[in-house]
């Protein structure tokens, strides 16, 4: 008589992730919109800003516990809609750094959201000791580590003109400090070592901590600077140095406008614009053609003294 196999022996169920639509939803739904951003405060969605066919300034949240959307009556100084902006959570305040608020014309305006009594306060803080403060700009990176915002790239407009526009790439990298609960204390320009990440602008930015030593790295990948960019860069917030690792693996192709997600030491990239290939041989630098794309590629940071490695072709 054949034995059952037990679930302690048998082979592992590899679980398939699965897209499901979100039907049955009640309130006020936002429009069709891109360039906006959304955080995750509890079980809530807090979406705000983006553009189609003009800014939008709503902010809408979503419940995902009771499937329904909800626009807050929000007082104080209220912002004006923006797309492409710097958006932070810390706790139950979110922040709001920069970002186009007209065609041409971009913002160096930092907002705080609390999200408890759904109130804005525009915030001013200190010019950094050593230089001027962030200048106008969209597509930057704003990123969380601690008490601290790391604001880094970014897209320029140096015409006064905002229907001729002249494009300016940034590298620059300022630190925000956060006070506790609400409010800021100065931007800085931290002095840096190593070589500088080259200026781009809808890249991204994820915070690595290793679980060894619990030191945390700012990871830079891909972005706009003329072209496509598939490079990665690390900033150690401990000692603030630029590091390029040594990538293995196949890399997949260079990419703006995507999205980068850390679960445990995987960073995943998806989608995105990409370039046009032929046979898989990557066009020059400059592409005339491109592409959006639904591809999802994973990099095992945890592997920094070895290199990191693509597992697999995204």
């Amino acid at each position: 008589m054949a034995s059952a196999v037990s679930p302690a022996n048998s082979p592992a169920v590899l679980l398939q992730p699965r897209w499901k639509r979100v039907v049955g939803w009640s309130g006020p739904v936002p429009r069709p919109r891109h360039g906006h951003r959304a955080v995750a405060i509890k079980e809530l969605i807090v979406v705000f800003g983006g553009g189609n066919e003009g800014i939008v300034d709503e902010l809408h949240v979503y419940n995902t516990a009771t499937n329904q959307w909800f626009i807050p009556a929000v007082r104080g100084d209220i912002p004006p809609g923006c797309a492409a902006y710097g958006f932070v959570c810390d706790g139950t305040r979110l922040l709001v750094f920069g970002g186009m608020v007209e065609y041409g014309k971009y913002s160096n305006d930092l907002y705080e959201l609390q999200a408890s009594r759904w109130e804005w306060k525009r915030l001013k803080a200190k010019t950094p000791k050593n230089g001027p403060p962030p200048c106008p700009r969209l597509g930057h990176s704003f990123s969380l580590v601690g008490n601290k915002c790391y604001l880094f790239g970014g897209l320029a407009n140096d015409s006064e003109d905002p229907k001729n526009n002249i494009p300016r790439y940034l590298n620059d990298l300022y630190i925000l400090e956060l006070r506790p609960g609400s409010g800021v204390v100065a931007w800085d320009i931290p002095i840096t070592y190593g070589v500088l990440p080259p200026p781009r602008e809808s890249h991204t930015a994820v915070v690595y901590t290793e679980k060894d030593n619990k030191k945390s790295k700012l990871v830079i990948y891909g972005g706009m600077s003329g072209c496509r960019l598939g490079d990665l860069w690390t900033l150690d917030i401990e000692t603030l140095t630029w590091n390029k690792p040594s990538l293995s693996g196949v890399a997949p192709l260079p990419r703006s406008l995507h999205s980068a997600t850390t679960i445990g030491n995987k960073m995943y990239v998806f989608g995105g614009w990409v370039p046009l290939v032929m046979d898989d041989v990557k066009v020059a630098t400059h592409e005339k053609e491109w592409k959006c794309t639904n591809t999802l590629a994973c990099l095992n940071l945890g592997m920094a003294s070895s290199g990191l490695e693509w597992p697999g072709r995204g």
